[in-house]
Parts: C-alpha cells; sequence; structure tokens
C-alpha cells in the first residue's frame, strides 16, 4: 500500500517527515464505517447516471463491505504513507478491483468527502449523545423524586440565601440539560445537509446526482453552493459549542457537589466506587471523577478555542488547515461522553446527611427574604421592609438567635399588630410554604414541575 492519491504531478517522493507530519490515519481511521457508507452511495449514484455499470458499483459497494469487515475486526494495516482514512479505503478497494477501484472517486473531491464523513458520524455521535443526556435528565428526576421531602439552603455568592426543596435543585439541572438537548437538536438540522458533489470546490462538468445521494444518506437537503462547502465548519464549531455548554453546565455541578461532600458541608455521601484514596493519608475519600468532570471541561472549552482559531481568517475554499479540526472535535467529544456516562452513576449512588443537613438548616437567616415579603403584604414600602430586616438581622446576629427567636416587642415596634402574622413565615419550614410563585420552589410548584417532567421524560429516548 504505498499509492497516493495525486502523484501524478509529482517526480519525487515524499520526505518520510513530510508524511509523519502530515498524516491524519491516527485520529481520522474512526470515520472508516461513514466514509464506506457515503462511498457506497456514491458509487450507486454514478451507476444510476451511467459513469458505472450496475456490475461495476456492485462490485465496489460489495469490496467496501469486505473492507469494513476487515477493519473491524483489527485485520486491516494502516500506515502514515497514505496520509487519511479516505485514501487507506481507496487504496484497498483499488487493489481488490484495479481498475474499477480507481474509478470510485469520480466527480468527487477529497473536500467534499471528508465533510461528508464527518457529517454523517457525527450526526450519529449527536444522536447517542443526546440519549445519553436523557438518561442523566431521568437520573436526576429520579434522585429529585427520592428526596422530595428534604430542604436545602440555597446560596448566592456561595452564602446562605434562602430556603429550596432538594427537587428543586435537581429539577434546575433537569432544565439546563434539557438547554442542551434543544441546541443538540437545532444543531442537527444545520449539519444535516449533504455536502458530498460539490467537489473540490466549484462542482463538476460530471452529470452526477446529488439528491439521489441525498435521499440514500438521509440527509435533510443538499448544500447549494460548492464553494460554501469545502470550507464550512460551522455545524462542526457549533457542535463543540454545544459540547462546551455541556460540560460547563456539568462542571458546575461537579464543583458544587466537591464542595457539598467535604467535612466543613457534609451534606453528601459519595459512592466508594467513584471516589479515590490517598496514597500517604489513609482517612482519605477523595471526589477524584468530579474533580475530573471538573477539569476535563477546561480541554472541551481549549477545544472550541481551538476551532475558532483555526478558522479565524482562512480564505475560500479548502485550506489544509483544515485537518486539524478533527482532533479538537473527537477530544471534545469523548470527554463530555465520559463525562456523562459517568455522572448518571454517580449521582443514583449518591445520599445526603439529612441530619447534617438537618441540624444547620436553621443557620444563615434563610427566612429573611420570606419576612420582607411579609411586611411587603402589610402596607410596608419593599425599601423600608428591606432596610427593617437588616437592622433585625443584625440584632440577631448581635445575640447570636434566629429571627424566629425575637421577642413578639421587636417585631411591634415595626408595625402595630405585626408580631401576629410574621411567625408563620420565620423558620425554613414555614418561609418555604410560603413561597408561591410559578416556577418558584413553592412545594406544590416543584410537585406540578415533577410531573410535568416525569411525563416528558418517559417517553424521551
Amino acid at each position: 500500500m504505498s499509492g497516493k492519491t495525486w502523484g501524478g504531478r509529482f517526480t519525487g517522493g515524499t520526505d518520510e517527515r513530510v508524511e509523519a507530519f502530515t498524516e491524519s490515519i491516527s485520529f481520522d481511521q474512526r470515520l472508516y464505517r461513514h466514509d464506506i457508507l457515503a462511498s457506497q452511495a456514491h458509487a450507486r449514484m454514478l451507476a444510476q447516471v451511467g459513469l458505472l455499470t450496475s456490475e461495476e458499483a456492485n462490485k465496489i459497494v460489495a469490496a467496501m463491505q469486505e473492507i469494513g469487515q476487515e477493519i473491524e475486526a483489527g485485520k486491516f494495516t494502516f500506515s502514515t504513507k497514505l496520509e487519511d482514512i479516505h485514501t487507506h479505503i481507496e487504496q484497498s478497494l483499488i487493489q481488490r478491483l484495479g481498475d474499477l477501484g480507481r474509478k470510485l472517486h469520480t466527480g468527487r473531491s477529497r473536500n467534499d468527502q471528508v465533510v461528508t464523513d464527518v457529517k454523517l458520524w457525527l450526526r450519529d455521535e449527536l444522536d447517542h449523545l443526546t440519549a445519553t443526556l436523557s438518561v442523566l435528565q431521568r437520573t436526576l428526576l429520579g434522585a429529585a423524586e427520592r428526596n422530595r421531602d428534604l430542604i436545602l439552603p440555597g446560596y448566592t455568592h456561595m452564602q446562605r440565601a434562602q430556603p429550596v426543596l432538594a427537587a428543586h435543585y435537581f429539577l434546575a439541572y433537569i432544565e439546563k440539560f434539557e438547554r442542551d438537548r434543544g441546541r443538540l437538536a437545532d444543531c442537527r438540522k444545520r449539519l444535516n445537509v449533504l455536502s458530498l458533489g460539490a467537489a473540490a470546490l466549484a462542482g463538476t462538468s460530471l452529470p452526477i446526482d446529488r439528491e439521489a445521494v441525498r435521499k440514500e444518506l438521509g440527509f435533510e437537503s443538499v448544500a447549494r453552493n460548492s464553494l460554501d462547502v469545502s470550507s464550512d465548519r460551522d455545524f462542526l464549531l457549533e457542535y463543540v459549542f454545544d459540547l462546551s455548554m455541556i460540560a460547563l453546565h456539568l462542571s458546575g455541578w461537579a464543583e458544587e457537589w466537591i464542595l457539598w461532600s467535604t467535612t466543613e458541608f457534609s451534606f453528601l455521601e459519595l459512592p466508594d466506587a467513584f471516589c479515590t484514596g490517598s496514597s500517604i493519608m489513609p482517612h482519605k475519600k477523595n471526589p477524584d471523577v468530579l474533580e475530573l468532570i471538573r477539569g476535563k471541561t477546561a480541554g472541551v472549552v481549549g477545544a472550541l478555542a481551538q476551532l475558532m482559531v483555526l478558522v479565524k481568517g482562512l480564505p475560500l475554499a479548502y485550506n489544509r488547515d483544515l485537518q486539524e479540526d478533527k482532533t479538537a472535535l473527537f477530544r471534545a467529544h469523548d470527554a463530555v461522553l465520559a463525562c456523562l456516562e459517568l455522572a448518571a452513576p454517580l449521582i443514583e449512588g449518591t445520599r445526603f446527611r439529612r441530619e447534617a443537613i438537618q441540624a444547620r438548616l436553621e443557620d444563615g437567616f434563610l427566612d429573611a427574604t420570606t419576612l420582607m415579603e411579609k411586611l411587603i403584604q402589610s402596607g410596608m414600602p419593599m425599601r423600608s421592609a428591606h432596610e427593617a430586616v437588616g437592622k433585625l438581622v443584625q440584632k440577631c446576629e448581635h445575640k447570636r438567635c434566629r429571627l424566629a427567636d425575637l421577642p413578639a416587642a421587636d417585631y411591634e415596634t415595626l408595625q402595630a399588630g405585626l408580631s401576629k402574622e410574621v411567625y408563620s413565615v420565620l423558620g425554613v419550614a414555614n418561609a418555604l410554604k410560603a413561597f408561591r410563585s410559578y416556577g418558584s420552589t413553592a412545594p406544590p410548584e416543584v410537585e406540578k414541575q415533577l410531573a410535568r417532567w416525569r411525563g416528558q421524560l418517559t417517553n424521551v429516548s
């Protein structure tokens, strides 16, 4: 296997250092199934328009099937001398069929071929990733329902703010990952456009039928501008942006659970199977999986930055720079998929330390905002109510007590008769019951959202 697809114009061989420098087979061989699929569709189309006979097309399709089986079985030899997966498969076809194998590339270029292969691969992987997100959402819903009665302190600026139901917390992440699923669905629409047939950049003078290939490969439409095709990586950047958003959501969740599993918080008991120990400190239980999910996010975001810089300022149409797109794509995709596949069982195996949470739940004045809103309902202007509660909090800090521990006289000084009403919203449990707005952590609202997601995720694959 020493043939080149472009050797006729050259009088000498390629420097071995150049072959090593320019090869992509080390990473693009994962496209082999999709390269074969697209080539088989292309061969059938060539027969339909008379550029191959039906017998020739059938021989090519069958040989392609054999090549795919050899690669699957690990019996196929890869070499940097043949640059990429497309050349490997084509040269193997020529070895099997001779001149007939040399006819396959009629009416196409590696430029439109590689974009088509990547789109086919990406379409399959996007669907798999979307399904994996659905599994994570269902796992989060299960955790929400198991902990529907648990109250947690909610935070802003990492300071205790207001009480929230644990179910409300898990529902928040279901919403985030639903937006991620929506972005992937949008991305799929834009990538599901056939590139094959644009050839190098200007199209071809041969009577090819791109619509026939579109139908066979299941694309929604055919790319309208051949010059745009070979340089277009918008779909790829969009996908890696979507991956970056998923990774950022996972990283934020991981950061919270790393903190919550510390002795200082003591909110969570992580499963042993998803933690490791220390080589020197025998008591340690380290949240390594969560830390690596957080850490791998850097690589995913870095891949997006790499791709954006890669295409910056590239002139039309194809430039060899674009070979480097796949390393960033595969790295980001593999990292996010691995993180998602670990996140679901980790959540499933984690339990809340309810006693520890309850022991400190009344700390931090989680009912202060609800008290302020009670004053507003009694007719006090919002800013006045805000100041008044702030002063009461200051008094509690001095006395080292809770707002519910203040005597009625302190509330009567704000407004006559107020003490008869305020205690109904003081204390975390009462404060939580006071919520009522749509989308809030009010128990009835949370129950509605749980029921909604239960129905929505039941039939999602």
